[in-house]
């Protein structure tokens, strides 16, 4: 199947210049669409103009707290139109904002506001009892606290500061900092599959690089779509997603504070029809498996991706007969800002997660390093522009993970002779049965073809000292009458038919649902721990 040719616009992208702030770059872009709309969130309507101005106050509010350049903004905030006002503001402001999870624990956020050494924290108000929990036990002193609430409402007495009023008061800042694209721009925390979470530090041409080597010649975004993320902008992927991608081509975003359901997503298709959707496997799963799921007609989607963890076929092809519209399974990770492997259009291989992205570059290899041949699985390292500069205060772990122009990503993959990619699962979920490597991936995928199966998850199980493969099956509504002894052979016979005799799951066990991450991503972890060694 022929690759098409990126188009000569983004053929090389153009590096951007050596003094350069995003959130300045992006204010530029969009001088001539003041009026246009920028967000539409749960409550509120925003346009450039209105952005470009909250977010200079932001920036002027930012600094009469007396808030440095290169200091840290802690941002625990639901996606509402003031959360890009404030990221945007605090890069104008050449301040470092630190964007986190809104769904984490009074520890977690200890632990960041320790790490990060946060000047300021803003909380949605939903979060604030966490929050301010976290600030009194973590007693950080010169640490204020505001929350991210209307102005007509009283502010709580945990916070005398309310966000929307520091706005209102403050004069738009005349000029962004004199930052460099090498500066330190931004922070996400990657926590991994163990250890305390990482703070991935990004600078403000990396969010540059990802727009043009990903969303305009690969996703083909333009200033007429509207777009929708499920993933939150507190994630890599969503950031891209809702910020970056879309306010550098003048596109309207749909935010969305409540959590992605099926139901929640339909709704947002159907009243606001965007053009562009940003989902994970399990939600599309759980959509396609709806009752409601809305017709074709009744949506306006142009384009889909999905990221996170692999896109089953079945699931791919299904959505595509439903809709019309391909999902573009992609491989990013927060060390990488966004999408580095990628299915495109016109040239979707489900089953696959494509071809690497224009300007980065992919290789496999072995324990000792050496790169392995098409077919076999190896561990993926990646180069490319966007990769962050290291892990705040952890030499260790940045040392491992950061090796000179190559950033080695914990996945393990193989290459397909045509030049496509298989995902084969994370590296420390890879299994050795009978002596021989077995992707959990590979399994679930298989399963997941079974007519009966809407979701499943695929561990190793120490038995008498060997490894065996257990399956943790989600049944569709119409097979839950089903004997669950005559489904489970039938599941393993299935699998036998597909895959090689050692691959096949031993036990299965049916459960209502999978324990998953706030991105959709399974915690095999979890299953891992209902078998005590």
């Amino acid at each position: 199947m022929p690759i098409p040719a990126a188009s000569p616009e983004h053929a090389a992208a153009v590096p951007p210049p050596a003094q350069f702030n995003f959130a300045a770059h992006l204010f530029s872009l969009n001088a001539a669409r003041a009026a246009k709309t920028a967000y539409i969130d749960d409550t509120l309507t925003l346009n450039y103009g209105e952005l470009e101005t909250r977010a200079r106050r932001f920036a002027a509010a930012m600094r009469a707290l007396g808030v440095h350049a290169e200091e840290r903004v802690l941002l625990v905030m639901l996606d509402t139109v003031e959360l890009p006002i404030a990221f945007l503001g605090a890069l104008y402001a050449g301040i470092v904002p630190v964007v986190v999870n809104t769904l984490l624990t009074p520890a977690d956020y200890v632990y960041m506001l320790t790490h990060s050494r946060a000047r300021v924290v803003i909380a949605s108000g939903a979060v604030l009892p966490a929050v301010g929990a976290a600030l009194a036990e973590a007693q950080c002193e010169d640490c204020q606290l505001i929350v991210s609430q209307p102005a007509s409402q009283p502010a709580s007495h945990e916070s005398p500061l309310v966000l929307a009023d520091l706005i209102a008061r403050a004069e738009p800042a005349p000029r962004a900092a004199q930052t460099g694209c090498d500066d330190i721009a931004f922070w996400l925390y990657s926590s991994g599959s163990t250890g305390k979470p990482k703070g991935t530090v990004h600078t403000h041409a990396n969010l540059y690089w990802t727009v043009e080597t990903y969303a305009k010649p690969i996703l083909g975004i333009r200033e007429n779509d509207i777009v929708f993320s499920a993933a939150k902008l507190f994630f890599a992927y969503g950031l891209g997603n809702g910020l970056s991608f879309p306010l550098s081509v003048g596109a309207t975003t749909i935010l969305m504070a409540e959590r992605p359901t099926a139901s929640a997503v339909f709704a947002r298709l159907v009243q606001h029809r965007p053009t562009v959707f940003y989902g994970v496997p399990t939600l599309y799963a759980s959509m396609m498996a709806s009752p409601a799921l809305p017709a074709r007609a009744d949506v306006a989607l142009r384009v889909c991706t999905s990221a996170g963890e692999a896109l089953p076929r079945e699931l791919g092809e299904r959505f595509r007969e439903h809709f019309g519209s391909d999902i573009l399974d992609g491989l990013g990770s927060t060390e990488m800002l966004h999408i580095f492997l990628s299915n495109r259009p016109g040239v979707v291989e489900y089953g696959t997660t494509g071809r690497p992205v224009p300007g980065y570059e992919i290789e496999l290899r072995d324990e000792t390093g050496a790169l392995v041949p098409d077919g076999e699985i190896g561990d993926l390292f990646i180069r490319g522009p966007s990769a962050a500069v290291m892990y705040w205060c952890n030499r260790e772990k940045s040392r491992a993970t950061f090796l000179g122009e190559w950033v080695r990503s914990g996945d393990k993959y193989r290459r397909l002779p045509g030049g496509a990619y298989v995902y084969a699962g994370r590296s420390d979920d890879m299994l050795k049965v009978s002596g021989q490597y077995v992707s959990p991936i590979e399994v679930e995928m298989v399963l997941m073809q079974h007519e009966a199966v809407l979701e499943a998850a695929v561990i190793g199980v120490d038995q008498g000292g060997l490894v065996k493969t257990c399956a943790f099956v989600v049944l569709k509504q119409a097979a839950m009458e089903t004997s669950h002894d005559a489904l489970a052979g039938q599941l393993k016979a299935f699998v036998k038919t597909r895959l090689a005799p050692h691959k096949y799951p031993r036990d299965i066990l049916f459960v209502d649902d999978l324990p998953k991450t706030a991105t959709g991503k399974i915690q095999r972890f979890r299953l891992r721990q209902q078998f005590p060694s």
